[in-house]
C-alpha cells in the first residue's frame, strides 16, 4: 500500500516546501488540478528538476485528446497521469496505449461515475493502472464519504489497483486503510495542517508495509 499526497491549495514554492516536509513518509507526490490550472505543466517541471527522484502524478482529469495529453505529462516529468471514467472508452484506451508506449502509468479517476461498479468493470478491462474512487471537494462539504463507493470498486476490478481519495485525514484513515486499497490518497488531512510532517507520518504508520 502506497500513499499519495495531493498538493492542490499552494504556488510551486509551497508545494517544494510541503515535499520537503514529508518525503519521508509520502510515496506519490500529486501535482493537483488546481496547480495544474494556476500554473501549467512548467510548474510541474520546476518541481521535477527540484526533485529528480520522487514519483510524481500529474492530476490532468483527462476527458479528450488522451494520447497528447498524457504524453504532455510525462514530458515535463509525470511518472503518472490522470483520466476521468466518465471519458470516451476510446479516449481511456488511448491513454492506457500512450502510458505503456512510454513505461509509465494510468489512474482512471470514478469521479462523476453513478453505476460505479459496471464502469469501474469496464475500465478494468481496459487495462489501466489504477481505478480510483473520488470523492470531490463539493461532495464533501455535503457530508459524503468515498468508503462506500470504495467497496464497490474493490468488489468490481480485478486487475487494475485501486486509489481512494476524498477527505482522509490522520483520525478516518484506518477505516480505510483497513478496506485494503493499494493507493491511499490524503490531500488537505496532511498539507493544511499544523504539521505537515507529523501527519503524513502518522498516517503512514497505520499502513501495512
Amino acid at each position: 500500500m502506497k500513499l499519495q499526497l495531493a498538493i492542490d491549495l499552494e504556488d510551486i514554492d509551497g508545494a517544494i516546501n510541503l515535499i520537503n516536509q514529508t518525503k519521508d513518509s509520502v510515496d506519490i507526490f500529486e501535482y493537483g488540478t488546481p496547480l495544474v490550472i494556476n500554473f501549467g505543466l512548467e510548474g510541474l517541471q520546476k518541481i521535477r528538476q527540484a526533485f529528480p527522484d520522487i514519483t510524481l502524478l500529474a492530476d490532468l482529469k483527462i476527458m479528450d485528446v488522451a494520447e497528447y495529453e498524457v504524453n504532455q505529462a510525462y514530458k515535463y516529468g509525470a511518472d503518472i497521469t490522470t483520466i476521468l471514467a466518465v471519458a470516451e472508452d476510446q479516449s481511456i484506451e488511448d491513454a492506457v496505449k500512450a502510458a505503456r508506449a512510454a513505461g509509465k502509468q494510468l489512474l482512471v479517476d470514478m469521479i462523476g461515475v453513478h453505476d460505479v461498479a459496471k464502469r469501474a468493470a469496464e475500465i478494468d478491462a481496459m487495462g489501466p493502472d489504477y481505478i480510483g474512487t473520488h470523492t470531490g471537494y463539493d461532495l464533501q462539504a455535503l457530508g459524503e464519504t468515498p468508503f462506500e463507493t470504495f467497496n464497490t470498486i474493490k468488489q468490481a476490478v480485478t486487475k487494475a489497483k485501486t486509489a481512494v481519495a476524498g477527505g482522509i485525514k490522520v483520525s478516518t484513515a484506518k477505516q480505510i486503510i483497513d478496506a485494503g486499497p493499494d493507493l491511499l490518497i490524503v490531500g488537505g488531512g496532511i498539507s493544511t495542517v499544523d504539521n505537515p510532517s507529523e501527519a503524513a507520518r502518522q498516517i503512514k504508520a497505520m499502513m501495512p508495509k
